[in-house]
């Protein structure tokens, strides 16, 4: 008679459920924006994933805050760097698709393809991208 072979992932993947987090979510984490405390509680105990673009997004916010005399706004950077966030390459066509569909920029696109292939959820403080990804993510199979 076969013996059934079951595989389980590691202990620590099924402690730290996966977590696509957006931008918005992470600078109002590292930037200690109002809404910190709520990102910090969705952010706990989870494996974080984002588009490699996320970097990018909060160099961009690191800037803005700079200009505008944050002068702490590189230690946010910093602390974003030092975060484990598992970054991930996006396939462009479907990126593209999905602005399309939810008239959604590319970049906030991004995020919610990725939370779709990952099949996980996705942490926004972005109104259009939160309903998008109610929307779609509710759709998967």
């Amino acid at each position: 008679m076969p013996t059934l072979h079951v595989a389980e992932p590691p202990a620590q993947y099924l402690l730290r459920p996966a977590l696509v987090v957006d931008c918005s979510c992470l600078a109002g984490f590292v930037f200690g924006e109002e809404w910190s405390e709520q990102a910090r509680q969705q952010l706990d105990g989870r494996t974080l994933h984002a588009p490699h673009l996320l970097r990018v997004e909060l160099a961009s916010v690191t800037v803005k805050k700079l200009r505008k005399g944050d002068a702490h706004a590189s230690e946010g950077l910093a602390e974003a760097a030092t975060m484990e966030i598992e970054l991930h390459p996006v396939d462009a066509p479907a990126v593209a698709d999905l602005a399309m569909r939810y008239d959604l920029s590319a970049y906030d696109a991004s995020y919610l393809w990725l939370a779709a292939d990952l099949k996980c959820p996705l942490a926004t403080f972005d109104d259009k991208l939160a309903a998008a990804a109610k929307t779609h993510l509710a759709s998967l199979l």
